[in-house]
């Protein structure tokens, strides 16, 4: 593995922080602990070295080279205060499990939902975006029953499935060729009067694709159904809204008047898996989880997380990564956590501008609106690009640059590689969400190149 994981500063991080910990503990009389055996200490060595020979089969997400999928190493200070966390290992259902590590995911989530705008709401943190858009579509199932959720075709699968395990209605709408829900398509679901939940992409998984959504707020207005963000990927990009084109730049500024919003903090947030975030902007809808336990809520009169959650059993050790994140790295426009994201917005934008150059690529039709850049390899026809693509693909990993795959409608590139506009395409797409990604644009364009040549020759 490289040195940057060999020098990894967690360890040294800890140790004060720890003895700090022991300190508000040291009244309890001692007791054994498998570490203090030195034969156990040895095994537990022999299965932590067999871990990593493990561990060394992936790809290297933590490295800039790696520019496939929405993986970002969490911030080291999120890792050792998610390991000082263990030590305790609270759990956020109920303050009985994790008092402090409760009252830390409040204030965390109260900084998530004041970057958005929320003057008021209801949040709490999740295993991860797709529990978090269950939450929001379930209440918005409690509030119209049978009602249709509708969501654009580029939209996350997850929503689809979702509705299925809720027994409600679902229903795709088509979008335009920049990979946004089409307006008019879904003004003719809205007509027929049975819509109770619009879920909008702030940032699609393909291509970062934002709706429109203020258009689709002064449709609420006309046709009245609920709006539902999930920006679990894209919803960071507000810090750095006045940055972005026009159409993404009216759609962030609009977020607070969403109904609810979706955001992963284990994507751009800089946190480890499992951590995602649900918001309401109407507190009230805190009476749809109210429940009766008798074993739970009863060591402190303030709020249980369990009440307003789903889930029961989370970890806490997510919210106190968080907090102490959102402590180093506020969530402020012109803060070093926004200016990580204008750093790979700029990565995108760069490598779109260069296959915008090279005539051996056929871009997407767009510029990039977050920092995801889709293209095709040139060639004869859509079956030609996309077994390019392919080899690309891999001739590209074996240089140790890691790019991903994904298929999408051939008319949505600028010059189409085939003669049949609704056939589908293999492309090459890349997330460039490392603030490194920046500084390593040049080292990542010459082995594209490089592998493109490979496969081309």
């Amino acid at each position: 593995m490289s040195a940057d994981v060999k020098r990894d500063p967690i360890l040294s991080l800890l140790e004060a922080p720890l003895a700090r910990l022991a300190e508000a503990f040291a009244e309890l009389p001692p007791f054994g602990s498998p570490l203090d055996s030195p034969v156990d200490r040895a095994a537990m060595s022999a299965v932590l070295n067999e871990v990593a020979i493990r561990m060394g089969d992936n790809y290297p997400y933590f490295h800039p080279l790696y520019a496939g999928q929405m993986l970002k190493p969490p911030h080291p200070i999120a890792r050792a205060a998610y390991a000082m966390a263990m030590a305790i290992n609270p759990n956020n259902h109920a303050r009985d499990g994790g008092r402090a590590s409760s009252q830390m995911e409040i204030e965390a989530v109260a900084q998530i939902a004041s970057m958005f705008g929320f003057t008021e709401h209801l949040g709490h943190l999740t295993s991860g975006g797709t529990f978090a858009n269950l939450e929001a579509l379930w209440v918005a199932g409690q509030l119209a029953p049978g009602k249709r959720i509708l969501a654009q075709e580029q939209a996350h699968y997850t929503h689809q499935r979702i509705s299925s395990v809720l027994k409600l209605p679902f229903a795709k709408v088509a979008s335009d060729t920049l990979g946004r829900m089409d307006l008019d398509a879904l003004e003719s679901e809205l007509r027929q009067g049975d819509v109770g939940t619009v879920a909008v992409t702030m940032g699609t998984t393909a291509l970062g694709s934002v709706d429109p959504l203020p258009e689709i707020l002064t449709l609420r207005d006309r046709y009245g159904f609920r709006v539902h963000l999930d920006a679990a990927y894209g919803g960071y990009f507000r810090l750095i809204a006045d940055q972005l084109d026009a159409p993404a730049r009216s759609a962030y500024l609009a977020m607070d008047q969403a109904d609810s919003i979706v955001v992963d903090p284990h994507k751009h947030g800089l946190q480890p898996y499992g951590c995602g975030c649900v918001l309401f902007r109407d507190p009230a809808v805190g009476r749809f989880y109210k429940h009766d336990s008798p074993y739970t809520y009863f060591t402190s009169h303030e709020l249980h997380l369990g009440e307003i959650s789903l889930e029961c059993s989370r970890a806490g050790a997510s919210a106190v990564a968080l907090w102490a994140t959102q402590r180093l790295l506020p969530l402020t426009p012109d803060g070093e956590f926004a200016r990580g994201l204008a750093a790979g917005r700029a990565a995108a934008l760069e490598l779109d501008r260069r296959l915008r150059a090279d005539p051996r690529f056929v871009p997407f039709a767009g510029k990039p609106e977050l920092d995801i850049v889709v293209w095709q390899a040139a060639a004869d026809s859509s079956r030609q690009s996309s077994a390019l693509a392919q080899q690309i693909f891999e001739e590209s990993a074996a240089v140790n640059l890691h790019l991903a795959l994904v298929q999408l409608p051939d008319a949505m590139f600028a010059v189409q590689s085939g003669a049949h506009s609704q056939s589908t395409v293999t492309c090459l797409r890349s997330v460039l969400m490392k603030p490194e990604h920046k500084q390593w644009l040049d080292a990542i364009w010459e082995l594209l190149s490089s592998a493109t040549d490979f496969a081309r020759a």
